[in-house]
């Protein structure tokens, strides 16, 4: 293994790599079978500039998430995109890190409201394929630069280059935070209830629907706490048609929805779906036999089904797009992580590696595996 001290170490690892190279941070948000020496960036650590009155965190891209957070938490300010932690639903160890959230663009429930991750990405600095150090973005979030590889690294899995620094936007931290809960709604009405509640005036900044033995459909309210107790108040008035509405003050259950963990325990393979909201009733009718958990109002679908089976294909008709996550390495290599892409996007998406990375070592064919 080889595990870099400074961003000129990791750029010479990189020159000097003589064939494939599996890339990772902390190791917690595995992928399917990638062939190569494993080059961990977890020997890059530290906040190296942290101004919270202007909002902008730098961070070395093998700092621990908490790390981060406790930095944050300090002044009262926060991550926007809630990035996941993969470790329960993949059954993994090791600590998540800034640089691997970055790299596979992970985003939690207020992802409806702040964005995904690349969103709050402001800067990258990164070696490409050639061992060439490239910096893009900067650490202020008006930034006008040219090429905007900030956004193209974010959810890229390495397979562009190996992040060595990013830099954020921050957001202030929340005074309240109320969760409002139905019970008993099947999909299609849930989604529905997380629909009027999206598209009313009191700024709901999560919702999610948990199916199962006894439905459970949450809704999130944040921000001042006289604000909070307003806009609760009245989101549960609106929602009364839907049935009895209980209200909880406190963090909630949104760790555990961020983190898929209704599912951790699921057996067989976990998938990763993203249609449009108005979509997600479509996807559990198709998907009868799954445990599912709905995020994002509907938009994001975590589904466990039997091992092996090709939920791309039981999804056909559905607009939007499934991420083999968690499966045997047989399904990974014949269903692929990703699902192959139309081919006009694939060429550009292979010129992208082709210039990134032009001798094809960086996480080689993860992001090109398809069905065979």
């Amino acid at each position: 293994m080889i595990r870099p001290e400074s961003e000129a170490d990791l750029a010479e690892a990189v020159r000097a790599a003589t064939g494939a190279l599996h890339l990772r941070g902390g190791g917690t948000r595995a992928a399917g079978p990638v062939a190569g020496e494993v080059l961990e960036t977890t020997g890059l650590t530290g906040i190296t500039l942290y101004e919270p009155g202007a909002l902008t965190l730098v961070a070395r891209a093998g700092t621990p998430l908490s790390e981060i957070e406790e930095a944050l938490t300090a002044e009262n300010q926060r991550l926007a995109f809630e990035p996941m932690d993969h470790r329960a639903l993949l059954g993994t160890e090791g600590t998540p890190t800034i640089g691997g959230a970055v790299a596979v663009n992970a985003s939690g429930p207020r992802r409806v409201v702040a964005g995904a991750c690349r969103d709050s990405l402001i800067g990258v600095r990164f070696v490409d394929g050639s061992g060439t150090i490239i910096k893009n973005g900067g650490r202020v979030m008006k930034n006008v630069t040219g090429y905007d590889l900030v956004k193209l690294l974010a959810g890229s899995h390495g397979t562009l280059g190996v992040l060595s620094e990013v830099s954020f936007k921050v957001l202030p931290g929340v005074e309240a935070t109320t969760t409002l809960t139905l019970e008993g709604l099947d999909v299609a009405t849930a989604t529905k209830a997380m629909a009027a509640a999206m598209g009313s005036p009191f700024e709901v900044s999560a919702a999610a629907h948990l199916p199962g033995d006894t439905p459970k459909t949450h809704l999130r309210v944040e921000g001042f706490a006289a604000s909070v107790a307003y806009r609760a108040g009245r989101l549960r008035d609106l929602l009364t048609p839907y049935g009895d509405i209980v209200m909880d003050e406190g963090p909630g259950p949104w760790a555990d929805i961020r983190d898929a963990r209704a599912l951790a325990d699921a057996p067989g393979d976990v998938w990763r779906v993203s249609v449009k909201p108005s979509d997600g009733a479509r996807v559990a009718a198709a998907l009868p036999d799954a445990r599912l958990v709905l995020d994002w109002a509907g938009g994001l679908v975590w589904a466990a089904v039997k091992p092996g089976t090709d939920l791309r294909a039981a999804l056909e008709d559905i607009p939007g797009h499934a991420t083999l996550l968690r499966a045997a390495l047989e399904t990974h290599a014949r269903l692929g992580r990703f699902a192959p892409e139309p081919a006009p996007l694939a060429a550009i998406a292979d010129g992208l590696r082709a210039k990134f990375d032009p001798r094809g070592i960086l996480n080689p064919g993860l992001m090109t595996q398809s069905t065979s």
